[in-house]
């Protein structure tokens, strides 16, 4: 009877481990069914804002299941234990270097906005919807407001070219909403054909040197996204500014700022490699 006993307990606790396994396994492809669902309809609804976190929760879908598929090849042959190996470290390699930039961008995003005055300012242009500023837009503009409401002896130049959809340029738009809250038109400099942000800068260096501001010498604030802010920096160096400080400006909504957080670890890959 011990002996029977002894051999029933292996078999007990094997079954227990199966059972847990698959549990698991169905735990992972619900988790990846969820994740696709709510991802596709985050890329379907437009008006969101959120399409690129719908993207990265259909990226985690597929590799949720090709992550658990692997698993149970891995558990009969070799070459699926290899084909995981490999799955897992390719995976390591994407994500590492990206929450390390995530990091830096959440870093750069939370500074303070600097409290001396710069020799002059670059508001850096986004959306315009015909006439008036997107959300985005805005929230840069108000920040850009406060800082030149606070040092009013130095120039701005607004940068950014017409888009898709836009019946004025940036600059322009950008021109049109601080002059009407009060800012002199003489501080306001339009730089109208920048389409990015390396753009941006490199556009307004002339500029800036043709009203008396040296940017490789002078301390410059640029105004953007908070979320923008670790980008910006690095273009800005790139393109020979030697001192600039960031004046971030937040988005309204929670689920919007942690989009753009998000997508910016990307944009800095791709501005790092090809801007």
């Amino acid at each position: 009877m011990r002996r029977q006993r002894g051999k029933a307990r292996p078999l007990y606790r094997y079954d227990r481990y199966k059972g847990a396994r698959r549990q698991r396994g169905q735990t992972v492809l619900t988790a990846a069914v969820v994740c696709a669902a709510v991802g596709l309809a985050l890329v379907l609804l437009r008006g969101l804002g959120i399409r690129f976190s719908g993207f990265l929760l259909l990226a985690l879908a597929a590799a949720l299941t090709a992550g658990e598929y692997l698993r149970r090849w891995a558990r009969r042959s070799r070459a699926g234990r290899r084909c995981r190996l490999v799955f897992r470290a390719a995976l390591a390699l994407v994500l590492i270097p990206l929450a390390l930039i995530e990091i830096f961008v959440i870093h750069e995003g939370c500074k303070a906005p600097p409290e001396e005055s710069a020799g002059a300012v670059i508001v850096l242009g986004a959306g315009v919807n015909g006439t008036e500023p997107s959300l985005s837009l805005r929230t840069r503009l108000d920040a850009a407001l406060d800082y030149l409401t606070a040092h009013p002896d130095i120039p701005a130049v607004l940068t950014g070219g017409r888009g898709y959809g836009e019946e004025i340029s940036e600059a322009q738009c950008m021109y049109d909403y601080l002059a009407a809250r009060g800012v002199a038109a003489e501080r306001l400099i339009l730089e109208e054909s920048a389409s990015n942000t390396a753009e941006n800068f490199a556009l307004s260096r002339p500029l800036l040197e043709e009203s008396g501001v040296d940017p490789a010498a002078d301390t410059v604030a640029v105004v953007t996204n908070d979320f923008h802010l670790a980008r910006a920096g690095l273009l800005a160096a790139r393109n020979g500014y030697g001192d600039t400080v960031g004046v971030g400006a937040a988005l309204p909504w929670a689920h919007l700022e942690i989009n753009y957080y998000l997508r910016e670890a990307f944009a800095m890959v791709k501005s790092f490699l090809l801007d």
